[in-house]
């Protein structure tokens, strides 16, 4: 089926991940900023000597230089406009805005800067998708605070997303308030800064957590809409389609409270005004007491007055369950675990590639949300080899994102209301599960190596080009 004229095509990015300049013009240092780089990052952060302070001498921290977006962000966006972006998603840093986090005034040098990246788009007809939180929270509140666990920094994120929402009312339409919010069920450092030094190791603090980050969401979609009612606001979070291994009734049950708890229990909340219906079950089979947590009926009638516009989430593979434990487990799914599914070939870092699952995964939240999607993460992370006509003969992830993109078109067909497209890491960035570079998704190919070493060179990739066809037939040539 054909796309809409309105389509959103374009490609997804996050602050912490390429900006670098991590202490220039005032900016505050961020949990990305304390995660070391490498294939352990994730047993070093969920270690419980882990604190959150910044080991230089032990460790290396790619974040803190990305690929020096901050410096290179005019011709990243002309190489974005010149593939023919429709829309570019890119985060604020919290911690640019407000070092610490608690503060009164915003940091004005830090507005500035995305002042001119925004602007730098607009003078290219690209929109703006600007997401407001992502995995990049003041590392000072986390430190002072112990987090998203304390119901303070509502207030503090509240006060935050009200400066950039009156500052860019104008100029940005479309925003999310917290990048895969959901994903804090499995990984909570990144989104809400807990580890099991501060807490993550008790549940309880994960939902509620969760509790305060659905409020403060809530009252700035309330905020965004009282500025303009036009502004679109959504939630984002991680689908993962969800087979069972069988259909032994066992695996069955277990896959379908997996879904419940993962892919809908975040955005019932957010887009629906209100707790699901199996949220005592899951508060037990998570071993929290609904009555440890702080949640007050002003809340609740807060979630009613700001639920979101549209879906925004990001879908890379699909998982398997068997809780008979049949199967072989799988080797790369940080997120849902899971096991292999012999049906699936996977990529190198062993993400089951299932193009049919984001098909799935359209109609599985519109059925249930019927509010309009945004796929604003999808793609495949790899490694290129650069050849010496600086070329990279990506054919691999060209065949990825046209089996994702054909799905999208079925799924048009099926009904789906589906806004737009913003492949993942549309340049090459740092990894946030890994903090590497070889793992690679972009159509540029950016010359840094995982220790930081290079030139910092763009240059484009096969994909880059076939792209840009796709974009400018409107998804007609694949």
């Amino acid at each position: 089926m054909a796309f809409s004229e309105k389509f959103l095509w374009g490609g997804a990015t996050a602050a912490n991940q390429l900006e670098g300049a991590y202490d220039a013009e005032g900016k505050g240092l961020s949990v990305a900023d304390a995660m070391p780089g490498g294939k352990d990052r994730i047993k070093i952060i969920n270690h419980p000597d882990f604190n959150w302070d910044i080991e230089e001498d032990k460790y290396i921290y790619p974040n803190h230089d990305g690929i020096d977006h901050f410096h290179h962000f005019k011709e990243d966006i002309k190489l974005f406009a010149e593939m023919g972006f429709k829309a570019y998603r890119f985060s604020i840093a919290w911690s640019r805005i407000f070092p610490k986090g608690d503060e009164s005034s915003p940091n004005e040098l830090g507005l500035a800067f995305y002042d001119q990246v925004i602007d730098e788009c607009l003078k290219y007809n690209i929109e703006p998708v600007v997401t407001i939180s992502h995995y990049e929270m003041p590392l000072y509140l986390v430190k002072e605070y112990g987090g998203w666990k304390n119901r303070a920094l509502i207030d503090f994120y509240v006060n935050y997303a009200k400066v950039l929402l009156n500052r860019y009312q104008d100029k940005v339409k479309y925003w999310m308030t917290f990048n895969e919010i959901n994903s804090a069920l499995f990984f909570p450092a990144l989104g809400q800064g807990l580890v099991p030094s501060n807490g993550s190791d008790d549940k309880t603090n994960i939902f509620q957590a969760w509790h305060n980050q659905f409020v403060a969401s809530a009252k700035a979609v309330k905020y965004g809409h009282s500025l303009d009612k036009d502004l679109m606001i959504g939630s984002m979070s991680v689908y993962s389609t969800t087979y069972s291994f069988d259909s032994n009734p066992i695996n069955q049950l277990a896959t379908q409270q997996s879904i419940q708890d993962f892919n809908y229990f975040c955005n019932d909340v957010q887009v629906r005004g209100e707790y699901p219906a199996f949220t005592e079950r899951f508060h037990k089979d998570q071993n929290v007491k609904s009555s440890d947590l702080e949640i007050s009926s002003e809340d609740l009638q807060v979630l009613k007055e700001g639920k979101v516009d549209y879906i925004g989430f990001s879908y890379y593979m699909s998982a398997t369950k068997s809780k008979t434990g049949d199967g072989a487990k799988a080797s790369g799914n940080m997120i849902m675990g899971g096991i292999k599914n012999p049906f699936l070939k996977e990529s190198e870092w062993g993400w089951a590639v299932d193009p049919d699952g984001l098909r799935y995964a359209l109609n599985d939240l519109y059925g249930r949300y019927q509010v309009p999607l945004f796929i604003v993460e999808n793609g495949l992370g790899a490694i290129d080899k650069i050849e010496e006509d600086e070329t990279v003969q990506d054919d691999y992830r060209i065949d990825y994102l046209k089996k994702h993109i054909q799905a999208m078109s079925e799924a048009l067909e099926d009904g789906v209301d589906l806004m737009g497209y913003t492949p993942w890491g549309c340049i090459d960035l740092v990894s946030a599960s890994t903090g590497e570079m070889s793992k690679r998704y972009g159509f540029i190919y950016v010359d840094l190596d995982d220790e930081g070493n290079g030139t910092k060179k763009r240059s484009k990739k096969k994909s880059f080009e076939w792209y840009k066809e796709v974009i400018a037939s409107n998804g007609e040539k694949l």
